[in-house]
C-alpha cells in the first residue's frame, strides 16, 4: 500500500506542515508561503 502524503504543497512540491492544515480550511493543498502569495498576486 503505498502512503500519500499531505505534507506536500501543490505549488512549489516542498514539504511543510501547514499544507495540511490549509487542506482542511481552504481545500487546497499549499504551504502559508504560497497561499500568502496567492493571497497578494492572485494569478
Amino acid at each position: 500500500m503505498e502512503e500519500i502524503n499531505d505534507n506536500i504543497c501543490e505549488e512549489c512540491e516542498n514539504e511543510d506542515e501547514s499544507v495540511r492544515s490549509n487542506l482542511i480550511l481552504i481545500g487546497y493543498k499549499v504551504c502559508d508561503s504560497c497561499k500568502l502569495s496567492k493571497t497578494i498576486f492572485p494569478i
